[in-house]
C-alpha cells in the first residue's frame, strides 16, 4: 500500500470527528471518500494534509510512518491537496501561481520565462495544455482547477486530494477533468477524491470509502457495489424513489419583462429576458455558469439595479425596491452564494435562522425566544444539520450544513414565490432528497418557484419547463417532462 490510515480518532471536546477510521490507497489508484455532511470526510483529509494533528492513530506513507504538523510536512511526503474553494491568486498568471514558493531564479531575480516554460512542460507532460502567461482572473473554473492540479503536481504530489473537486464546473468541464484523473492515475499518480456525486464517482473511482457518523461504514470495489447501496451505507436507510405529479399551474406569480443588465463598459450581462412563473411550478433556468444566471436572480430579488426592463410579482411592479421590500411582498431567495448572500458567519445558527422571521416571533417589539429555538431546532432534526448547538457561530459549521440553514430558513418563509439557486450544492444524497422533496411540497401546494442549477439531473427531476441560457439571453425553451441533457447541453454550448 502506498498510504495507509489506521485507527484515526480526531475529537474537539466531547465531539468526535473521525472514530477509529481506516483508510489506504494503492499506487495509481483512484478512492473516492464519501458521506453525508459532517459524517468526518474532510477533518480525515485534513489529517493526511498536515492542517489537523490526529488525537490518536497513526499514518503510514511509502512503508513509513509519518507524523504531519502542517501542509509543508504532507508535501514533503509527496501528498498535495486542491481544495473545494481555490486557493489562487487572480492577479497573478498560470505560471506565477503553479511555480510559487518553488521560482525559478535569474541573476537573483524570478525568471518568468522560465516559470513560463516549467509550465508549459508540466501541462505537455500530463496532458493538461495552459497558457502559461495567461492571468488566473481571466481563467474559467475549470481552467482554474487545472492550475490547481498542476500546481501540486509542481510541487512532486504522488498523492493528490481532490474536495468536491466538479461542484463548479459545468458538464463538459467535468468530463474533462474526469478524463485528466484517469490519465494521470494511468502515469501511476493516485488520487482520493471527496464527492457527493455518486454517478461521478462510480463512472472514475476504483474503490469507495463510506463514512457515517464519523465512523467507517465501509470499503467497497466499484465493480462489487451500485448507487443504492452507497446510498444506504451513507444514510443507514433506503432512500424514497420522488415521483413528480403533473403541474397543476395556476396565476402568473413572477413575470420580469426585458430585463437588462450591462456592465462598465455597456456590454449587456442580461440581455433584454423575459419569463414567468405560475402558482403551482417549478421553471428551471440552466446554463453554464457565467451565462446571465446570476444577474437575471439579482435583477429580481433587488440585489442589483437594472438598466432597462421590470419585475412583476404578483403582478406589482417591484422594479428598483429594496431587497426587504421584496421579501415582504412574497419573495423568499436560497442564494447561490451561501457565504456571500446567505447567511452572517459571525452569527449563531440561531440567530441566521431567526433572519426573516423576527417579524412573526415578537410580541409587543420582544423576540419570543422560547418559540424560536424550537423552530430553529426543529430545522436542525429535520434537515439533518450537524452543529454542536443552535448557539454555535455560522462559521463552524461546514458548507453542507450551512446550505441546508438557509434553504430551511427560506423553505420556511412560506411565500408565494420562491427563488432556489443552486439548492444542493454541497449538500448530502439524504439532505438533497429531503430539499428536493420539500421544492415539490411546495410546489404542490401552489407555490411558484425559479430553479437555478448547475446539476442538469436536478433541473430535469424537478421542473416542468426547463429555460436555457447563453451569452445573457434565454436561448431556448424545453418540457421538464420530455427534455433531454443532451439537447440542454448543445443549447447551453450555444447550438
Amino acid at each position: 500500500m502506498l498510504l495507509q490510515m489506521n485507527k484515526i480518532t480526531k475529537s474537539y471536546g466531547a465531539l468526535k470527528a473521525n472514530s477509529e477510521v481506516d483508510f489506504s490507497l494503492r499506487k495509481g489508484e483512484i478512492h473516492a471518500l464519501v458521506g453525508e455532511n459532517g459524517a468526518g470526510k474532510t477533518t480525515l483529509m485534513r489529517i493526511l494534509y498536515g492542517m489537523e494533528t490526529p488525537t490518536s492513530g497513526s499514518i503510514v506513507v511509502d512503508g513509513k510512518q509519518v507524523a504531519f504538523h502542517s501542509p509543508s510536512d504532507a508535501i514533503s511526503s509527496k501528498i498535495g491537496m486542491v481544495h473545494q474553494h481555490f486557493m489562487l491568486f487572480p492577479t497573478f498568471t498560470i505560471s506565477e501561481n503553479i511555480v510559487i514558493g518553488r521560482e525559478p531564479a535569474k541573476a537573483a531575480r524570478f525568471d518568468r520565462k522560465q516559470a513560463a516554460l516549467i509550465t508549459e512542460q508540466l501541462g505537455a507532460s500530463y496532458g493538461m495544455p495552459v497558457d502559461p502567461w495567461k492571468k488566473v482572473e481571466d481563467c474559467s473554473l475549470g481552467l482554474q482547477q487545472r492550475v490547481e492540479i498542476l500546481k501540486v503536481l509542481h510541487q512532486g504530489a504522488e498523492i493528490i486530494i481532490l474536495d468536491e473537486p466538479t461542484a463548479v464546473l459545468t458538464p463538459l468541464e467535468v468530463k474533462e477533468l474526469l478524463v485528466a484523473i484517469k490519465r494521470l492515475a494511468a502515469q501511476g499518480k493516485s488520487f482520493i477524491l471527496i464527492s457527493h456525486k455518486l454517478q461521478e464517482i462510480m463512472d472514475v473511482a476504483d474503490r469507495i470509502t463510506v463514512l457515517r457518523d464519523g465512523k467507517l461504514s465501509g470499503t467497497v470495489n466499484v465493480a462489487d457495489t451500485s448507487i443504492e447501496e452507497l446510498s444506504r451505507m451513507m444514510v443507514g436507510r433506503e432512500l424514497l424513489d420522488l415521483q413528480k405529479e403533473a403541474p397543476a399551474s395556476g396565476e402568473k406569480v413572477l413575470e420580469a419583462v426585458q430585463l437588462t443588465i450591462k456592465d462598465e463598459h455597456g456590454k449587456p450581462k442580461l440581455d433584454q429576458v423575459s419569463l414567468s412563473v405560475h402558482a403551482g411550478e417549478i421553471v428551471g433556468i440552466a446554463g453554464i455558469s457565467g451565462n446571465g444566471q446570476s444577474e437575471l436572480l439579482q435583477a429580481i430579488s433587488g440585489l442589483a439595479p437594472v438598466d432597462s426592463g421590470k419585475t412583476l410579482l404578483r403582478g406589482k411592479d417591484v422594479t428598483g425596491e429594496s431587497v426587504r421590500s421584496i421579501r415582504e411582498q412574497g419573495l423568499a431567495h436560497i442564494p447561490e452564494d451561501r457565504y456571500q448572500w446567505g447567511v452572517a458567519k459571525d452569527a449563531t445558527v440561531l440567530e441566521n435562522g431567526l433572519m426573516g422571521h423576527a417579524s412573526r416571533y415578537q410580541r409587543g417589539g420582544v423576540l419570543r425566544g422560547a418559540a424560536i429555538r424550537q423552530l430553529v431546532s426543529g430545522w436542525v432534526e429535520r434537515f439533518g444539520i450537524k452543529t454542536g448547538s443552535i448557539h454555535t457561530k455560522a462559521q463552524y459549521l461546514s458548507g453542507g450544513n450551512l446550505q441546508k440553514l438557509i434553504v430551511a430558513r427560506e423553505l420556511a418563509q412560506e411565500t408565494p414565490f420562491l427563488i432556489a439557486a443552486e439548492p444542493t450544492r454541497g449538500v448530502d444524497i439524504g439532505a438533497m432528497e429531503i430539499i428536493h422533496g420539500e421544492l415539490l411540497k411546495r410546489r404542490a401546494a401552489g407555490g411558484a418557484i425559479l430553479l437555478v442549477s448547475s446539476e442538469l439531473t436536478e433541473i430535469l427531476k424537478l421542473s416542468d419547463r426547463v429555460l436555457v441560457m447563453n451569452e445573457g439571453r434565454i436561448v431556448g425553451e424545453l418540457p421538464g417532462l420530455t427534455a433531454t441533457e443532451e439537447e440542454i447541453s448543445l443549447l447551453m454550448a450555444g447550438g
